[in-house]
């Protein structure tokens, strides 16, 4: 999997590579011929006293040492750059694919795994790219090089290397494959950690609430112990692999001298050739040791190769039409032609054939108990998730079948949860229309009865606001949230349940205001406030995903058991006649 994912996003690099392979090789080489050269000097210019012979072989080493660093400068920096660039590509293809993601792909990985896999799983896979163009391409060449150099050498004692090279392969090899489902068991703690930690700082207020300090603490310290014990495992045996290559390397060079001596002393080798050996031995080593310390960064760049991947070859449940309608003849008709929906695996689906008509003009509103499926009803329209079943109709054409543009600017939602970006009040706004003036902005949130608290914001419009925004309170983000759909001016309007956190005397005084704003627009308004829907021109009744009542609210109080139990738990007989 690393290898493919490597070849995939490497594939429009090949030139630098190409490059950055030549000026390895060139720098290797001039690594591999400075002990042959060391070698003469002390052989033919040490021992015989000869000075000029010293001098002049030291300037050649000199120039071949200078074109050493410039390759090896030149070699670091394409490095480092096409591994930038892998990694820029492979987090800009992850985000990609989850943006184009259901909820129901969202859902299946979780929000702190796919931040793992887009940041940490991405940037391991990038620094072994790193250590590969700095460190791998030159191990072998280096690593032949010194054999072949050695052999040229000495041949009897070039058998020491027949030994010491396997030794360590067998022993990294050893150490390499445990290492593997260590660090698969690392990143996957390392999620844990992450949604952990997200849901302590997202839900802090419910945790001093119920002063659960204690609880939590336990639950993070747990799941941090636990991502601290796996690692521990994997560092103590990264922590041999050192050890024993400078054990290998240490009885090697010992194995040398003592040989190289017997054979110094019996006139079969000289000085300068030993010295030579030792410092090819060494280079040997060296290769090894840089294969070695990237051989301990391969098993989790696997691991973290295979997490995403697993995300770019998920395909998204709302796919994207190959000719999509860009345009619409009628304006604001919304129809849902017997429509169902479940979640893969599940023992019952969410919605069962349910029908709804919402036409321009009228407001069609939605009840039901909670996990009825109402706010899955809603989500079928902008596509946040796509029918298993039936239809859902936009001026008479799929949903499935619309430009992703054009469904946007036609369906304005106001979610359940309403959610401000980090930014301001206007940027916030302006999601809905980039283009939107000061005035329009004014206008969106006098309807949305958030004009006065924004004035007294320090700033207006250019009031910073939090991520999430949580430096205002609830109500106040579910009017910018509807403000912000105003903005847009859709033809076809999703209220989720969007008046929730409103006093009574807002909601009426917001949904007034409303009525008057989009008039000749296709209104749906999911609720739980039987207040905020009697009114509606048509009310759909909601219970275990099916549609058991359709009417108004005088129709449906008269022959509806269960919208008649909704609202008689709210209102008293007289309030609901």
């Amino acid at each position: 999997m690393l290898i493919r994912l490597l070849r995939t996003y490497l594939r429009p690099y090949k030139k630098p590579i190409v490059l950055l392979v030549l000026l390895q090789f060139l720098q290797t080489c001039a690594t591999l011929y400075l002990p042959t050269l060391n070698a003469d000097i002390i052989d033919d210019g040490v021992v015989n006293g000869d000075t000029g012979y010293i001098l002049s072989y030291g300037a050649v080493m000199i120039g071949i040492s200078l074109v050493q660093v410039v390759c090896n400068i030149g070699a670091v920096y394409y490095g480092a750059r096409t591994a930038s660039a892998l990694g820029r590509d492979m987090r800009a293809a992850v985000f990609d694919r989850v943006q184009s993601f259901s909820a129901r792909e969202v859902g299946q990985f979780g929000a702190p795994s796919l931040i793992t896999r887009t940041t940490n799983d991405v940037q391991q896979i990038q620094m072994l790219a790193l250590m590969s163009f700095t460190l791998m391409v030159s191990a072998p060449i280096m690593c032949v090089g010194g054999i072949v150099m050695a052999l040229g050498l000495d041949v009897p004692l070039s058998g020491i290397l027949v030994a010491v090279v396997p030794v360590l392969g067998i022993c990294v090899t050893l150490i390499v494959r445990g290492l593997r489902p260590l660090f698969r068991s690392m990143q996957t703690r390392l999620d844990t950690v992450n949604r952990v930690l997200r849901e302590q700082i997202t839900g802090n207020r419910v945790i001093r609430a119920f002063v659960r300090d204690d609880y939590e603490e336990e639950r993070f310290r747990k799941a941090n112990t636990d991502l601290t014990d796996i690692s521990l495992k994997a560092g103590n045996l990264l922590a041999l692999m050192f050890p024993v290559v400078m054990t290998t390397v240490n009885l090697s060079s010992i194995a040398v001298v003592w040989f190289g001596a017997h054979r110094i002393d019996g006139g079969e080798m000289q000085i300068g050739d030993l010295t030579a050996f030792l410092a090819y031995l060494m280079q040997i080593v060296m290769s090894v040791m840089m294969a070695t310390f990237m051989f301990m960064m391969v098993p989790r760049a696997e691991v973290c190769a295979e997490r995403v991947q697993e995300v770019l070859d998920t395909e998204s449940s709302v796919v994207l039409p190959k000719a999509p309608v860009r345009e619409l003849r009628r304006h604001g008709h919304l129809e849902i032609r017997g429509a169902g929906f479940g979640y893969p695996g599940a023992e019952e689906p969410v919605l069962k054939g349910v029908d709804l008509v919402a036409r321009p003009g009228e407001t069609t509103a939605v009840i039901g108990s909670t996990g009825s499926g109402k706010s899955t009803l809603l989500g079928l329209v902008p596509r946040l998730f796509d029918a298993t079943d039936g239809q859902v109709l936009v001026d008479g054409v799929e949903v499935a079948h619309l430009d992703a543009a054009l469904l946007a600017r036609t369906v304005g939602l106001v979610p359940q949860k309403p959610y401000l970006f980090a930014g301001t009040v206007a940027t916030n706004l302006r999601y809905g229309n980039p283009d939107a003036t000061d005035e329009e902005l004014w206008h969106a949130l006098e309807v949305a009865q958030a004009k006065e608290f924004v004035r007294k914001l320090e700033g207006g419009l250019n009031a910073p606001i939090a991520q999430g925004g949580t430096n205002v309170s609830g109500g106040q983000r579910q009017r910018l949230a509807i403000a912000r759909t105003l903005v847009q001016r859709p033809e076809i309007y999703l209220f989720d349940d969007s008046f929730s956190a409103l006093d009574y005397a807002t909601d009426a005084a917001l949904r007034a205001a409303l009525g008057r704003e989009t008039a000749e627009a296709t209104v749906v308004i999911v609720a739980q406030r039987v207040a905020t829907i009697r009114d509606a021109d048509r009310i759909i009744v909601l219970d275990e995903g099916r549609v058991v009542g359709e009417g108004t609210h005088q129709e449906l109080m008269a022959d509806n058991e269960t919208y008649r139990e909704i609202v008689l738990s709210q209102l008293t007989e007289a309030e609901a006649a």
